[in-house]
């Protein structure tokens, strides 16, 4: 890991801390405020599907973060924690890994998160590698999953719990074949802490907050990106 992934990772991980660290929604105030953010580079339409986010790019897990969420992410204190999924479990042989998902869980339009989901953006995730050594995904039921492997391969979880790539992270099945890859990045529906608001494709991104999200509901009510390309800029951050 080079010098730049190491700080991204880091900042990733704090930034994790400020929208869904553990806590209970009933003890908090209700969010207020707004908080800019000023990026030295394009603010890229694809950053916003999970599907579209290459291994190893560590950048797009800026927006994945407030948008959507995973299976397992790292978090503050654990660098594979559970968050759709309430526990996994790996068979002795190596050859499959069992996922048990959090239930009540809801997309930002109101649909609910399934099973079904998670073999979708499983299937649309990048990254040929853990698409090889996956030789099934079984939906048990609506809210278990289960991995098969053509092989025991003991890196499966470090390429599917972290941030080795978004293939744990969830694209909404019913609303993204509803509006196509397109529609998905001009109106992203997700089922992170912040729903997407507006967008000015490369120049500015704002989400508010979703009061409904299972884990903490953020302090701050509304945030905006942009993009802010200026060298002086850049030599800042």
């Amino acid at each position: 890991m080079n010098r730049w992934q190491r700080f991204a990772s880091a900042a990733i991980l704090g930034w994790a801390m400020i929208v869904g660290g553990p806590g209970s929604a009933a003890a908090q105030t209700k969010p207020d405020g707004e908080m800019r953010f000023a990026l030295y580079v394009t603010v890229a339409p694809a950053w916003l599907d999970p599907g579209e986010t290459s291994p190893g790019n560590v950048t797009p897990f800026w927006m994945l973060y407030a948008l959507h969420d995973a299976l397992l992410k790292p978090m503050p204190g654990n660098p594979m924690a559970p968050s759709l999924a309430e526990q996994w479990s790996a068979s002795e042989d190596g050859l499959s890994y069992e996922f048990v998902l959090r239930q009540g869980v809801k997309f930002h339009n109101g649909d609910p998160f399934t099973a079904e989901d998670v073999v979708f953006s499983f299937k649309r995730a990048k990254g040929a590698q853990l698409q090889e050594k996956v030789k099934e995904v079984v939906i048990v039921d609506p809210h278990k999953v289960r991995f098969v492997l053509h092989e025991p391969w003991p890196d499966f979880m470090t390429f599917y719990g972290t941030l080795a790539s978004a293939a744990g992270w969830i694209t909404p099945k019913s609303y993204f074949e509803k509006v196509g890859a397109d529609g998905f990045k001009k109106q992203p529906i997700g089922l992170g802490p912040y729903k997407f608001v507006s967008s000015k494709p490369g120049i500015e991104l704002v989400m508010e907050v979703n009061e409904s999200y299972w884990r903490k509901v953020p302090s701050v009510k509304r945030l905006v990106f942009q993009s802010v390309p200026e060298g002086t800029t850049a030599s800042r951050c």
